[in-house]
Parts: C-alpha cells; sequence; structure tokens
C-alpha cells in the first residue's frame, strides 16, 4: 500500500521561510507527477505547485517567485521551500502523488496534510 507522510508545517512569521517534505512509501512502478495542494478553512483545495518525473514544473500564480518544488527520485520524496510566507498561505498543505502501481494499475494518493500557519 502507498502512503505518504508529509512534514515541516509549523508557525512561522510573515516574511518566513519554511520546507515541507513528503516521503513516498509502498510499492510503486513509476511516479509520474508529484505534487502540492493547500486548502485553507472555508475554501477548496488548490494547486500550489506540481512536479512531473521528467522535471517539469508548474505553480499557483499566487506562489510563483515564492515558492520552489523539487523531487528527489533517489528518495521517493517531494519538497516544497515557502519563502516570503504571507498569512494568506495559512492552510494545510497536502502531497499527492500519481503513478502506476505494479501490474499496471494506477495510483493517486493523497498524504494526511500537515499544517502552515503564518502570523502577521
Amino acid at each position: 500500500q502507498v502512503q505518504l507522510v508529509e512534514s515541516g508545517g509549523g508557525l512561522v512569521q510573515a516574511g518566513g521561510s519554511l520546507r515541507l517534505s513528503c516521503v513516498v512509501s509502498g510499492s510503486i512502478a513509476s511516479i509520474n507527477g508529484m505534487g502540492w495542494y493547500r486548502q485553507a478553512p472555508g475554501k477548496k483545495r488548490e494547486l500550489v505547485a506540481g512536479v512531473t518525473s521528467g522535471g517539469a514544473t508548474n505553480y499557483a500564480d499566487s506562489v510563483k517567485g515564492r515558492f520552489t518544488i523539487s523531487r528527489d527520485n533517489s528518495k521517493n520524496t517531494v519538497y516544497l521551500q515557502m519563502s516570503s510566507l504571507k498569512p494568506e498561505d495559512t492552510a494545510v498543505y497536502y502531497c499527492n502523488v500519481y503513478g502506476v502501481l505494479p501490474g499496471g494499475y494506477g495510483m493517486d494518493t493523497w498524504g494526511k496534510g500537515t499544517l502552515v500557519t503564518v502570523s502577521s
């Protein structure tokens, strides 16, 4: 069974930085994409940043220039470096991974989330 474990959330002042990590474990044939989403209270979950197996990245407009997503394929880990944090970045951040399981089955898995709180 594939599991995602996020870490790195916490409380930070506006202008500060945090780095989130998401470790993927389990039997996986291939990982096609990894990403970070967030959900603020009363709002829908939204894509923050994604990275494909080839290294292509995409970002929400609200975080461009402030957040950087990266992945370490050897460790099945995806990171989100967040800088110049703003109070509006406060949310639960979720890791998402999609790919292929042994046997050819598709896989689209979510972590349980890690809370990021940015104080003004």
